[in-house]
């Protein structure tokens, strides 16, 4: 049986990492709030298109991304 790999979850604009609301190994459904990002001073929550599991979280609070840079990586 072949595993599927991870899906991500990917930066939509430039902007700052103010919450990182999901760790490892969390299981998220869809429209749950993964993070929430910064940007021209509005808050823009991320939310997953997908359920799945955390499998990784490649950033931390404060920490400023790119448009599409890989935020989350899920099993699904």
């Amino acid at each position: 049986m072949s595993r599927r790999p991870p899906t991500t979850i990917a930066a939509e604009m430039v902007a700052n990492v103010i919450n990182v609301g999901v760790q490892p190994g969390d299981k998220i459904a869809v429209g749950d709030t993964v993070m929430l990002l910064e940007s021209m001073k509005m808050e823009i929550p991320v939310l997953a298109e997908t359920p799945g599991t955390v499998v990784a979280v490649k950033v931390a609070s404060g920490d400023v991304v790119q448009e599409g840079d890989v935020l989350v990586e899920l099993s699904v």
